[in-house]
């Protein structure tokens, strides 16, 4: 009786197991991504409407907004207040019964974005005015598109009940624009237990539209450092109508002309020289035979040469840039001013040395009149990515998939993103603005008149879904 009874047993245990196993390997449903690319539209433009131009910021509105969002499609979540009105939301589905930060994938955007003159713009930067197949507004690309894509790849996550391998973690950041006291860098020395994690995508890739196909996405792996230096010149002060050989704006002047057309000698790295590695095998053959000489020590300095008066961007990837920015001088039209200063933004390759450059500025503009000083918040010099890495390997496998023809490649970022802060902990972090994009729109980006083609969002939700989807669902 007793062996019977556990006969039964056993067979009806391995009915549930065989039931449990038949719904563990059921494919999950597949979402439908064109609606879900209209549903992100609309939170895109929504956000947008809400301005967060930094300072002051203001992103706790967006933070809310994002959570409600969240919340509604039972995604667990948390707005967080890092300074006072700004602040960041969090989401988290998880993999299994506890957090697994050794696996888990970042999902990392922005909400805060730079200023805007509405007097240089041709519609309201803060509508989301929709005209001949764009949609304007400040920050429709940078970073509230990536904000929306990623909102979009989480919910069709959990709609679709997808069987992760991994944790998949969502973070609206603050203050990237500026980086003070609402950045990643108080959220990772706060809080880095809610969004710890091995990999991440963030902004700063590309993904190149030429003559209406894509021609290749460029993975961020590695930015550029930035630096401001305060140049100041002084002198005495006096009467307009008496000119003086010592007048600090001249002398300023002076040297910012000098330092304004100063070029600071190339050198390619790993990643810049893997990049025109690459692309030389799809560009046309009088810029392709130039990106191969760079492996050519005889031809380096030419190769340089055509490469940097080619394409600005290109010039700026392959050696430390400056560019004045900003100079202030006098405060009366008829009194020549004690003091002038100006401000110079570098960008270096990651490992180089500030201070080294610093030196070499006293050298060029030798003028015992000019001071160079560091300015404040520099950025943080990380190392770059691993280019072999298994989230690496799948973008490269996703994209001639979502994009005939293309092919992906390492990218070094002339600007700064959130990613550094991310590497610096061992965060294997790529960037991957995931929306198809002709120059003379990414050129938009912080300028005016911002739009994104509602086309390339909608592609570029769905080809961010792809390579989420296969990264973090088990197989």
């Amino acid at each position: 009786m007793f062996r019977r009874l556990f006969s039964i047993i056993l067979a009806f245990a391995g009915l549930i197991f065989a039931a449990g196993n038949v719904r563990a390997q059921a494919p999950s449903a597949q979402p439908d991504l064109s609606k879900l690319a209209e549903e992100a539209q609309g939170w895109l433009a929504d956000m947008i409407r809400i301005n967060t131009s930094n300072p002051p910021g203001n992103e706790m509105a967006v933070a809310k907004y994002i959570s409600g969002i969240l919340q509604k499609e039972g995604i667990p979540n948390e707005v967080l207040e890092i300074a006072p009105g700004r602040g960041v939301a969090i989401g988290r589905l998880q993999a299994g019964p506890l957090p697994d930060p050794a696996n888990a994938l970042l999902l990392v955007a922005h909400q805060d974005t730079v200023g805007v003159d509405p007097t240089r713009w041709t519609v309201d930067p803060f509508a989301a005015v929709i005209r001949e197949g764009y949609l304007y507004g400040r920050g429709s690309i940078d970073d509230k598109a990536m904000l929306a894509a990623n909102i979009a790849t989480m919910v069709a996550l959990k709609r679709t009940g997808a069987r992760l391998g991994r944790d998949l973690i969502f973070l609206a950041s603050a203050d990237e624009e500026q980086g003070g006291a609402a950045s990643i860098k108080v959220v990772i020395e706060k809080y880095w237990d809610k969004i710890a994690c091995a990999y991440a995508l963030n902004e700063g890739g590309r993904v190149v539209l030429k003559d209406g196909k894509v021609q290749y996405v460029g993975i961020q792996a590695s930015e550029k450092v930035s630096y401001n230096v305060i140049v100041t010149t002084t002198g005495p002060s006096g009467h307009g109508s008496i000119p003086r050989p010592d007048n600090a704006v001249v002398h300023l002047a002076a040297a910012i002309a000098k330092l304004g057309t100063f070029q600071v000698p190339a050198e390619p790295n790993t990643i810049t020289r893997r990049y025109f590695e690459q692309l030389a095998k799809i560009e046309e053959d009088d810029t392709a035979k130039w990106m191969r000489a760079l492996e050519q020590p005889e031809r380096l300095d030419l190769a340089v040469k055509h490469l940097s008066e080619e394409s600005p961007m290109w010039n700026s990837m392959l050696r430390d840039s400056v560019t004045p920015t900003i100079i202030n001088a006098g405060f009366r039209n008829n009194v020549i001013p004690s003091e002038a200063t100006a401000n110079l933004n570098v960008r270096m390759l990651p490992g180089h040395s500030i201070d080294a450059l610093i030196g070499q500025f006293g050298k060029i503009v030798n003028d015992s009149q000019v001071r160079f000083k560091l300015g404040p918040d520099p950025g943080e010099n990380a190392p770059p990515s691993d280019i072999t890495s298994p989230l690496f390997k799948t973008i490269e496998r996703i994209t001639p998939q979502d994009f005939s023809g293309a092919i992906a490649l390492p990218f070094l970022s002339t600007g700064a993103t959130d990613s550094a802060s991310l590497r610096l902990h061992k965060v294997q972090a790529y960037g991957l603005d995931p929306f198809p994009l002709t120059e003379s729109d990414d050129a938009r980006m912080h300028g005016d008149d911002e739009r994104i083609p509602i086309e390339s969002f909608r592609k570029g939700v769905a080809f961010l879904y792809h390579v989420v989807s296969d990264f973090a669902s088990t197989k």
